[in-house]
């Protein structure tokens, strides 16, 4: 970064941090499950609506996007972080503060990234100058990146902006990490339903809880590349009624990852083989797509490379530390996927992401406040 973006930055930092706690203990609080995100969204329109944000809106998808200096033609960059957690809980969410650390269901991934950035969107809304000349901005808190929301808001922004999206930064993970390579992913719920009957009296009829197990023992022994990394998960599973009674019925929800959507394609044509093996006259197996999220485009992009370097130098400037480009499933697979160049930036510090005493380091807010800030800084050197 340039002395005086850094020193920008940092001062930034500084002088909001204790707003960023502040905020953080708010919103974190707000339950947001996948697809009903509705208070949070409707909390964050608010605040950018008090904060001086004009033009901020609510879309179909519970999108709270503010643009900022767009014409409606001219080239966008994406800030942005999701709203939902992977918690069901429509009640508000716990959290304590011990040993300088906030612990919420959710409060890392992703609330403490969704603070940095609408602390530092609010300050580019109010310098529109910082932006490079001719190119528009989005600041957008994102609906539906966890587990079965199937990226659905951002999907919608693409819909909705399309090419016009040049750069695409989403805040999610922890630092110092970085992702320019998406993981792609296949989801399903495979079922399987029996006559069923007692367990004594009609032993011998199809099972259906043994029938899954079998099928999926048979999905965990599909050939996987070694030349690519891949990986198959069964996360749950479900079915039957008692003890003394033969399963009629039974559930699972399966994935398999990969970084290349050829080999996506390969295991899927080899789970509807394992599935057709496993249909009978007596044994009914069907099977939902539960939803897709594409690996990124073949090739190599001079112009991602270039993004992905300006990156890591904000945050080795901001913490001293080398940033980690590794692979991950996020919201920036969409425009990956498409070829547009994404990257995801961790903000924050901390640990146990999916877990209800996940944590992050308070501390660690000033340092994600002033690398959300000199990300957008830097947009002035990638034109």
């Amino acid at each position: 970064m340039r002395p005086e973006r850094l020193d920008l930055a940092r001062a930034f930092a500084r002088e909001h941090e204790d707003e960023a706690l502040d905020l953080l203990r708010t919103l974190a609080r707000i339950p947001a499950p996948s697809h009903h995100e509705e208070r949070r969204a409707a909390f964050v329109h608010d605040w950018m609506a008090r904060n001086g944000m004009s033009g901020a809106f609510v879309d179909d998808a519970l999108n709270v996007v503010c643009p900022i200096e767009d014409d409606g033609t001219c080239d966008l960059v994406v800030f942005a972080a999701h709203t939902d957690v992977v918690f069901p809980d429509m009640d508000m969410l716990p959290l304590r503060e011990e040993g300088g650390r906030l612990l919420a269901p959710g409060v890392g991934d992703d609330t403490a990234n969704l603070v940095a950035v609408l602390l530092a969107g609010r300050h580019l809304a109010h310098h529109p100058e910082l932006l490079p000349k001719g190119v528009g901005a989005l600041v957008v808190a994102n609906s539906c990146e966890e587990g079965l929301g199937n990226l659905k808001g951002t999907r919608a922004l693409f819909d909705a902006y399309g090419s016009r999206i040049r750069r695409f930064y989403s805040f999610d993970l922890y630092l110092p990490g970085v992702v320019s390579t998406a993981v792609g992913s296949h989801r399903w719920r495979i079922a399987v339903k029996t006559q069923g009957g007692h367990s004594f009296m009609d032993f011998g009829r199809p099972n259906a809880v043994e029938r899954l197990c079998a099928l999926v023992q048979d999905l965990y022994g599909m050939r996987l590349p070694k030349e690519v990394t891949t990986t198959v998960n069964v996360g749950s599973i479900e079915g039957g009624t008692t003890v003394n009674v033969i399963a009629a019925q039974a559930s699972c929800l399966f994935e398999y990852r990969s970084l290349s959507d050829e080999v996506l394609r390969d295991l899927r044509s080899q789970m509807e083989g394992v599935v057709e093996r496993y249909r009978t006259d007596e044994v009914d197996v069907s099977v939902e797509e539960v939803g897709i999220r594409p690996a990124s485009q073949p090739g190599h992009s001079c112009e991602l490379d270039l993004m992905t370097q300006a990156t890591c130098d904000v945050i080795h400037d901001v913490t001293g530390e080398e940033a980690r480009d590794y692979p991950a499933s996020t919201d920036a697979n969409i425009p990956l996927s498409m070829g547009i160049c994404a990257n995801t930036v961790g903000a924050i510090r901390g640990a146990l992401a999916h877990t209800r005493d996940e944590w992050i380091d308070i501390s660690s807010l000033r340092d994600g406040l002033a690398v959300a800030l000199g990300i957008m800084l830097a947009q002035a050197d990638l034109v």
